[in-house]
């Protein structure tokens, strides 16, 4: 029982430097540019559209091979 409690020294709890650490990344990130917004929107959008089309394929499986068992 003793193996799976979780050790509070190995994170860190300090605010401070949680905070720290979260503005250096802030710092080195930057606008992306009009080509490379509409390249992860499209690329986001297939996604989206590849995840919906197996999810609906799924659908039309789970209502339809029922039917002819």
């Amino acid at each position: 029982m003793a193996d799976n409690k979780l050790n509070m020294d190995k994170i860190n709890v300090n605010p401070r430097q949680t905070l720290k650490s979260y503005l250096r990344v802030l710092k080195l990130t930057k606008k992306p540019s009009r080509e490379e917004f509409l390249t992860i929107a499209k690329v986001a959008g297939a996604g989206v559209l590849a995840a919906g089309f197996v999810g609906f394929v799924i659908y039309i499986l789970m209502t339809e091979i029922p039917q002819w068992v």
